[in-house]
């Protein structure tokens, strides 16, 4: 009877595991240049957004936050690693990202989409950042205007895919 229970533990964590691992696959990066939000695109069927097709960008395909805003953030942040997506929650998440030029300092974001309009206040963009000292990862100030600045280029991407799908 304890071994039954015991193979039955194993089988259910097995099983768990397993859902967890295949929905990795969802968001992965690459240095294509290929959108994040592209990756399920044209695959046909209701997919994890909804809607029957990976070409419609309203705020009413499935997901829980406005589209555009959701795909723009995906494009803006798309040379960071992605550690997180919660397209109903609307929380981005990315890993630390440290550039080739500057090795000893790191960054890491986290995007807030708020609502389900394309609207400026809809978004919030939190920049953290780190400096390596002797081996060590500690925290450092970010510049105001870099969040503002992120923000603004997810914006103007949005407006951009906005435009583009109206025609």
């Amino acid at each position: 009877m304890m071994q039954a229970g015991r193979t039955l533990l194993k089988g259910a964590i097995f099983m768990v595991a397993a859902a967890a691992l295949a929905g990795c696959s969802m968001f992965r990066a690459d240095d294509s240049g290929q959108s994040r939000a592209d990756d399920n695109a044209g695959r046909g069927g209701g997919g994890l957004f909804g809607g029957g097709g990976g070409n419609r960008a309203s705020s009413e395909d499935g997901i829980g936050v406005n589209s555009y805003l959701w795909r723009a953030s995906l494009d803006t942040l798309n040379f960071m690693p992605l550690a997180s997506a919660d397209p109903f929650g609307g929380v981005i998440i990315t890993d630390w990202y440290s550039a080739p030029t500057t090795p000893n300092e790191r960054f890491k974001a986290t995007v807030y989409i708020l609502d389900t309009r394309l609207r400026a206040d809809a978004l919030n963009v939190s920049i953290f950042r780190q400096t390596n000292n002797n081996g060590s990862w500690t925290d450092a100030s970010v510049d105001p205007d870099t969040e503002i600045q992120i923000e603004n280029s997810i914006l103007q991407r949005a407006r951009e895919l906005r435009l583009s799908n109206v025609r």
